[in-house]
């Protein structure tokens, strides 16, 4: 039962997010989509090393 109301919360949150993003969002120049999509590109790689540096000392 507990886990039918957590998934139940994540799911109206997530409905929430939509659509406030829908009604308040603005659309993202290309330009500055490059930009988080290149710092985006490094930040997972950081984290997939880190996760693999401390999976290797665990």
């Amino acid at each position: 039962m507990t886990l039918l109301i957590i998934l139940a919360a994540v799911f109206s949150c997530v409905a929430l997010m939509v659509v406030l993003g829908e009604k308040y969002g603005k659309p993202i120049a290309p330009e500055e989509q490059a930009k988080y999509s290149k710092w985006l590109r490094i930040l997972v790689f950081a984290l997939l090393f880190i996760a693999l540096f401390k999976a290797i000392l665990v």
